[in-house]
This record gives C-alpha cells, sequence and structure tokens, in this order.
C-alpha cells in the first residue's frame, strides 16, 4: 500500500489564530491612545512585528522542502556554531535593557540565545537518538546531554539572560524522561523548582513540598538511595533558597522576590507591577473593555505591555473569553504536537516535537504566570504573541522543523 503524507494544517490554523490574537494585542499596546506615552520606535512595534511574521512565514514554507535528514545529521555542526555565536556576543554584542545577548549581523540584530534554542534542541535529540535509551545505569549518557543543555545555559546567564537559562532546565527533564530515564530519577530532576517555588512563600511551605516530593519519588521508584537523596537534596534546596534570598541576590532582585510573595508591600514599588497587572486582567471581566479601550493598557499603567505582559492587554481588552479562547488555542498545539510526537516512529523526530513543545510550555507557563502573579516575573515573552522578531522567528522555525519530521513520518528514513 503506498504511503501517504499529509500537511498537518490544523497547526498552521492554530499558528495564524496566536499571529491574530499577537498583532492585536501589539497594535492596541503601541498604535491606541497609549501611543502618546511612548517614544517612536516603540510605535513602530507593530510594523517591524508585522516583517518579521511575513519573513517566517516565508522561512515555514522553506523548510517543508528541506529533507529530515538535514536536521538530524546537521545538529552537532548547528550547535557548535551557535555556541561559538553566543561566545562572540558575550565580547561583541550589544547591551540592551541590562543584557548582552545581541549580535549584528548585516542588517540584523539578532538575539543569538534564540537561535541556540534550535540548535541545542536538535543536538540532544540527535545525541539521545544515537544511544536510543536511558537508564539508571547509563549515567554517562544522561550527563552528556545535561551537558548539551547546561552549556548555552551558562552562555546566557553570562550574558544575563537568566530567565531564558531556565527555560533550558525546565526542557532537560521533560527529554531525559521521554527518552527513557526512570520515573523516580525524572520526578527528582523538577524537584528543585517545586520545592524552591514553595520555599519563596514560606520556608515551611518549603519542607512540606519537600517531603511530599520525596514520597511521591518513594511510590514511583521504591529504591533507598533514591529516596534518601531527594529528602536531603529537597533540603539543601531549601537551605539554598534561604541563602540566595537573604544573601546572594542583589537588592532589586529580592525586591522583585518579596513582590511575587506579598505586592501590597510596596504597592508603589517592587510590587506595582503585579499589582497593575491584575488589576488590568480582572478588570476586563468576561467581555472585556473592547479593542484599544482597556485604561491600564492606554494610560501606560502595564509595563512592557508588548512583551512581558501582552496577556494583560489580551484580558483586559477581550476579557475572559478572549482570554480563554488564547489559552485554548495554546493548549490545541500543545496537544497536537504532543499526538505528533507520540505518532511518530523515528526516536529523534519524537525527541524534537517533544522538546519544542515544552520549550513553548515553558515560555507559556513563566509568561502568563507572571502576569496573573502565580510566579515571581521572570520576563519571556508569550511565544507567537510577544513582540520579538528574533523570537518570533526561532518559534515559527522550530515549528516548521516539527510540521516537517510529521509531513515526512511515513515515507522517508531520517536514518541510515
Amino acid at each position: 500500500m503506498q504511503d501517504r503524507r499529509e500537511f498537518n494544517w490544523f497547526v498552521i490554523l492554530i499558528w495564524l489564530g496566536l499571529i491574530a490574537f499577537g498583532l492585536t494585542a501589539i497594535y492596541s499596546a503601541t498604535q491606541g491612545p497609549v501611543s502618546q506615552f511612548l517614544p517612536s520606535y516603540i510605535q513602530d512595534n507593530f510594523y517591524r512585528q508585522s516583517m518579521w511574521i511575513a519573513l517566517s512565514a516565508a522561512v515555514l514554507i522553506g523548510i517543508q522542502f528541506v529533507s529530515p535528514r538535514t536536521f538530524y545529521e546537521g545538529a552537532y555542526f548547528f550547535y557548535a556554531i551557535s555556541i561559538f555565536l553566543m561566545i562572540i556576543t558575550l565580547f561583541f554584542g550589544t547591551e540592551v535593557s541590562g543584557s548582552k545577548s545581541w549580535l549584528r549581523i548585516g542588517p540584523l540584530n539578532v538575539q543569538t540565545g534564540e537561535v541556540t534554542k534550535i540548535a541545542t534542541i536538535l543536538a540532544a535529540a540527535s545525541y539521545l537518538t544515537s544511544r536510543r535509551d536511558i537508564s539508571s545505569e547509563n549515567l554517562k549518557t544522561a550527563l552528556t546531554t545535561v551537558a548539551i543543555f547546561l552549556l548555552p545555559a551558562f552562555l546566557l546567564v553570562l550574558q544575563n539572560e537568566a530567565g531564558v537559562a531556565i527555560v533550558y532546565l525546565g526542557i532537560l527533564p521533560v527529554v531525559l524522561f521521554w527518552s527513557g530515564l526512570p520515573y523516580g530519577i525524572s520526578a527528582l530532576m523538577i524537584s528543585p523548582a517545586i520545592i524552591g517555588y514553595f520555599t519563596v512563600l514560606n520556608w515551611k511551605w518549603g519542607i512540606i513540598a519537600a517531603l511530599l516530593v520525596t514520597v511521591i519519588i518513594f511510590l514511583l521508584q521504591r529504591r533507598t538511595w533514591l529516596t534518601v537523596t531527594s529528602l536531603v537534596f529537597g533540603l539543601l534546596v531549601i537551605v539554598g533558597t534561604e541563602v540566595a534570598l537573604h544573601q546572594v541576590l542583589q537588592p532589586h532582585q529580592r525586591a522583585r522576590v518579596e513582590a511575587f510573595a506579598n505586592p501590597t508591600l510596596d504597592p508603589l514599588g517592587s510590587g506595582w507591577n503585579v499589582l497593575q497587572a491584575k488589576t488590568a486582567i480582572g478588570s476586563g471581566g468576561l467581555h472585556g473593555k473592547g479593542f484599544m479601550e482597556g485604561t491600564q493598557t492606554q494610560l501606560r499603567f502595564l509595563p512592557e505591555q508588548w512583551t512581558d505582559f501582552i496577556f494583560c492587554v489580551v484580558g483586559e481588552e477581550f476579557g475572559f473569553i478572549g482570554a480563554g479562547i488564547l489559552l485554548i488555542l495554546f493548549a490545541l498545539l500543545f496537544l497536537k504536537l504532543l499526538h505528533m510526537a507520540a505518532h511518530h516512529k523515528h526516536p529523534f523526530a519524537q525527541l524534537t516535537i517533544v522538546s519544542v513543545t515544552f520549550l513553548y510550555f515553558v515560555h507559556f507557563i513563566i509568561n502568563v504566570g507572571s502576569a496573573t502573579g502565580l510566579i515571581p516575573i521572570i520576563g519571556l515573552p508569550l511565544p507567537f504573541i510577544s513582540y520579538g522578531g528574533s523570537a518570533f522567528l526561532t518559534n515559527t522555525v522550530l515549528l516548521a522543523i516539527c510540521l516537517n519530521l510529521d509531513f515526512n513520518k511515513r515515507s522517508m528514513s531520517i536514518y541510515r
């Protein structure tokens, strides 16, 4: 029977829906009545974003004509080039908003950390595919994979882009778990984020979280050494978090964390962003105030409302219904990508698509969580929604690669 190749148009429709939300929100946040409070270069964001979208669409189409073998065999080379560009950026890059993460290449000012996301995902997927399986006994494979992710994360920290570095740490446990890492060890890898989160709220909550995580790990994998390691590791995370909060973090960083725990302590200072974001979303009600009618948005109460807090623009002007539709679009995208991964026969394609899915998911959770006050403000864009040419192009390239691998799942072999 002849194999059929079918392009996944449903994912394209979701992508177009997200673009529509993003352009609408960016236009309102920069071109509405608020424009009188903004410099001219900010007012041009909508038009620049439109150009990046057009370029990304062309790239998406072009990637569909690339053999999937190219992604697999060229992964290491692409990774090496991207790491080299990040190192060059440290010395010759342009500093923007305190982060030295931009490198001018010809007429373009490129955020090299965004390019490295693509390369890291492909390199990790290629490496793990060549090993095919990870077990608790195969420590070398797991540690090598960790190194592939930690190298760009470390360079991002040096570029003062710690928020983006968190994305790599968020993807890593999922990739290893999908490759065969036992449940217990996978849970141990994600436990610091959970325990640290509750410790920021209160150290007592951190202890409770550490104990619960230890019990869960014991139930998942009944090994004494792993259970003891989990408990000790959890307590070290609590101590480390407390030391970082009171001894390591700079005053402005500590104020941001304190504002998350209790924004009313300093409503006109560190708590301002959180309170204004919550006010914007809450004031939207069911139907919203209407396009370019949001007072928090148009009177410039929202900080970075075209990037980090763009979800607040949607919530205020389109209400619970508009924000709900946006969340549904993201949920459909995540589910569709995971379905694509689960039904692909090649480990490389599976790992790539799963990595891309959770890259989007981590961005989504951090952006929406920051806007709603559920997590500290970290400063990550909402995929396909927030303004940012490099980020939009990177996310589209990753989506295009997933579509390419899905399209060729029955008729082409990635491996020799």
